[in-house]
């Protein structure tokens, strides 16, 4: 994502993933996330309560991958998976 100064937001199957080993907590990507999502570590208690598996679920994303932290996600490809949570909503 073009906003993102460390280039820490990496594509899945039905979601945007963000490192968060890697992201600087900078706030580029809120204003652009299309849908509200996005909020800072430090704000995080501020977030809608639908939210708040968002910051365990980015972080088992990279684990379950395998991905680590890669150093940036124009280096990875995108990725056909997801987090079970989200690979569990309904399509439609």
């Amino acid at each position: 994502m073009a906003e993102c100064p460390v280039d820490c937001i990496y594509i899945g199957g039905r979601m945007l993933y963000i490192q968060p080993d890697e992201c600087i907590d900078c706030g580029a990507c809120e204003p652009v996330c299309p849908v509200e999502a996005i909020y800072q570590e430090d704000f995080l208690d501020l977030a809608p309560p639908e939210f708040a598996s968002f910051e365990a679920v980015n972080a088992e994303f990279f684990d379950r991958t395998g991905l680590g932290s890669p150093g940036g996600a124009s280096r990875v490809e995108e990725l056909d998976e997801d987090h079970p949570l989200v690979a569990a909503w309904p399509t439609g």
